[in-house]
C-alpha cells in the first residue's frame, strides 16, 4: 500500500468544494481545508504509484478550480 499526501493550490472560492467532492472518493483517507500556502491536503492511499497517480488525475485534476498540486509520496 502506498500512501501520499497532495497538496493543492486552489482558485479562490473552490476548495469547500473540493473537499466535498473528495471525501466519499475511493482511495482518499483523509481531506481537509488548510491555511497556508495551500489550500486543501488530501491523503491518498492506494496499491501502487500508478494507482496514487490515477486518483489524483481523475479525482483531482478534473476538478473546477484547481491551480497546482504537489503529490508527496511517503517513505517506508
Amino acid at each position: 500500500m502506498v500512501r501520499a499526501y497532495v497538496l493543492i493550490e486552489m482558485m479562490a472560492g473552490h476548495a469547500r468544494r473540493l473537499v466535498d467532492s473528495l471525501n466519499s472518493h475511493e482511495g482518499v483517507a483523509d481531506v481537509a481545508r488548510v491555511t497556508g500556502p495551500y489550500d486543501v491536503i488530501v491523503v491518498v492511499e492506494a496499491k501502487d504509484v500508478n494507482a496514487v497517480s490515477e486518483i489524483v488525475s481523475s479525482a483531482v485534476h478534473s476538478q473546477e478550480g484547481v491551480v497546482r498540486t504537489t503529490t508527496c509520496v511517503t517513505l517506508g
